[in-house]
C-alpha cells in the first residue's frame, strides 16, 4: 500500500508540476513584451482619431489627412526605427520641413515624435503631457495631418506626427 501511495503521489506531483509549468508559460506569453504588435495602420488611424477628437474638444477644426505628410511621417519613423534613436533630425541631417518638401508637401508646420509606447492612447497621453507636443496638436491654424508608425527590429514602435498649414 505504501508503494501505491508513493506512486500516486509522485504522479500527482508530476501532473501538478507540468500544469504549473504550462501556466507559467502561458502567463509569460501574455506579458506586454511578448504580446502581438498592433498593426502600424491601426496605430496611425487611432492617433489621427485621438488627435482630431482632442482638437474638436478644444474648439479647433479636425485635420484632414494628407498622403504626402504620411510619406514623410512613415519615412522618418522608419529611419528612427532603423537607427534605434528618436530625434527630430532625420537621415542626412534632415528636418521635418526638408522631409515634407521631399515628399511633395509644400506647407509643413510642425512635428511630434515618440517611441516605445505600446498603444496609441499611451502615445497620445504622452504628447498631451508635453507642452511642445500639446501646442502642436492644439494649434488651430493647422489644416493637415499624418501619423507614421514603424516598428524597429526589436519590436519598439516609433511614431512621427506631421502637421501642415494647408
Amino acid at each position: 500500500m505504501g508503494r501505491t501511495v508513493r506512486t500516486t503521489l509522485t504522479t500527482a506531483l508530476a501532473t501538478l508540476a507540468t500544469a504549473g509549468a504550462a501556466l507559467i508559460g502561458a502567463t509569460t506569453l501574455a506579458t506586454p513584451a511578448r504580446a502581438a504588435a498592433v498593426t502600424t495602420s491601426s496605430l496611425q488611424s487611432q492617433l489621427v482619431t485621438y488627435t482630431n477628437n482632442t482638437r474638436t474638444r478644444a474648439g479647433c477644426k479636425p485635420l484632414r489627412l494628407d498622403s504626402r505628410l504620411l510619406l514623410a511621417a512613415r519615412g522618418h519613423s522608419a529611419y528612427q526605427a532603423r537607427t534605434n534613436r528618436m530625434s527630430h533630425i532625420g537621415s542626412g541631417g534632415s528636418s521635418f520641413v526638408t522631409r515634407a518638401h521631399r515628399a511633395g508637401y509644400p506647407w509643413p508646420m510642425a512635428e511630434n515624435v515618440a517611441y516605445g509606447y505600446p498603444t496609441a492612447s499611451a502615445t497620445m497621453k504622452a504628447w498631451m503631457a508635453s507642452p511642445g507636443h500639446r501646442a502642436n496638436i492644439l494649434d488651430c491654424r493647422a489644416r493637415a495631418l499624418a501619423v507614421g508608425v514603424y516598428y524597429s527590429t526589436n519590436g519598439t514602435p516609433y511614431y512621427t506626427q506631421e502637421f501642415g498649414w494647408r
